[in-house]
């Protein structure tokens, strides 16, 4: 079975870490993020692996080459514009068509075990099976629907969702193709993890954006095509967001009882004082300074005595002319850097 990435969004959110390369390519746990879902799906069998570009395809390419250090055979695909999570496929599709396949979101974190999912999906027959997680912090993640294991429809936001909390806490879900109806308590999420039978391209439009819900899943449910829910435990972590991606990292350095990540050629000069914080590539960190709570990007100087806390931080050189997304953090110049406060 073949697995696909969805990877050629923009980051407008993650800006200004995506200031100077891709989303995809931002540095994860020591490897490029779609590196990190690479390894999560080779792991589970998945070595033939699609992954979609179109915003600076060349700083993918570039970080992730050919996928073997990640244990898979990466197949790339361009888009000249934005197709969407569904005519993302379509523009894949003669990678894909022949054999049921995996989509994934690329950025995600989590080790839901796809091997319970494929089974489910097998057992059913259905057109696609989507991976559900309980939404027991009930953040801004669109409810779906579900009866006797079958998706029914999809819903809004919870109506009390907490939209500051990051994604992530192990839950206990249910095990593979329980019945799972939706509750006060705990609404459905959808994970962005999803395995699709080859006929769902019957059901994607050709050649124009698409959205898989509105334009393909809506659709079929009509049609009387029926879409499996698999609800899954484990950990499941979104990095949408610099204050997310900072929040992954550190829960997951936890596992490993680190509370700091140091990219290739950084160094943290003797008396510096850096905690809970991620450096990227080539990052210097000076005697006496001090980092806390914060992201420093690629080639970032922090020099003697200064102070930085709760930040997102890159070279001033990169956002000099450079226009802010809507999105994007808003920040200040601070000597050679790019200072922008995370959001509380």
């Amino acid at each position: 079975m073949r697995a696909m990435i969805l990877a050629a969004g923009y980051g407008t959110r993650l800006w200004p870490l995506t200031i100077d390369r891709a989303k995809p390519a931002i540095p994860f746990m020591g490897r490029p993020l779609v590196g990190y879902v690479a390894e999560y799906l080779a792991r589970h069998g998945f070595r033939d692996v699609v992954v979609n570009l179109h915003h600076r395809p060349e700083s993918v390419r570039a970080a992730l080459g050919d996928g073997g250090r990640f244990g898979a055979r990466l197949h790339y695909v361009e888009e000249p514009t934005i197709l969407g999570t569904s005519g993302a496929l379509d523009n894949a599709r003669a990678l894909l068509e022949g054999d049921a396949f995996v989509v994934i979101n690329g950025k995600l974190a989590t080790d839901i075990d796809l091997g319970e999912a494929l089974v489910t999906h097998r057992r059913t027959g259905a057109l696609a099976t989507l991976v559900l997680r309980r939404n027991i912090e009930r953040e801004r993640y669109s409810s779906v629907r579900v009866r006797d294991g079958l998706v029914e429809g999809f819903g809004g936001f919870p109506a009390s969702d907490n939209a500051g909390s990051a994604s992530g806490a192990a839950q206990n879900g249910e095990g593979e193709g329980a019945t799972c109806l939706e509750s006060e308590e705990a609404p459905l999420m959808f994970t962005g993890i999803q395995i699709l039978d080859p006929r769902i391209f019957s059901f994607i439009p050709r050649g124009v954006f698409s959205h898989s819900v509105t334009d393909v899943y809506i659709p079929a449910l009509k049609a009387g095509e029926r879409i499996a829910a698999h609800v899954a435990g484990g950990y499941w972590y979104e990095l949408s967001t610099v204050k997310r991606y900072l929040e992954t990292s550190l829960d997951l350095l936890k596992r490993e009882a680190r509370d700091v990540e140091v990219g290739a050629g950084s160094n943290v000069e003797a008396g510096a004082d850096v905690r809970e914080s991620v450096l990227w590539e080539d990052v210097k960190v000076s005697e006496g300074a001090s980092v806390r709570g914060s992201v420093l990007g690629a080639g970032v100087v922090v020099g003697r005595g200064e102070v930085v806390e709760n930040a997102a931080v890159v070279r001033a050189e990169l956002v000099l002319g450079a226009e802010r997304p809507e999105k994007g953090l808003d920040g200040e110049l601070r000597g050679s850097n790019f200072v922008a406060p995370l959001p509380e």
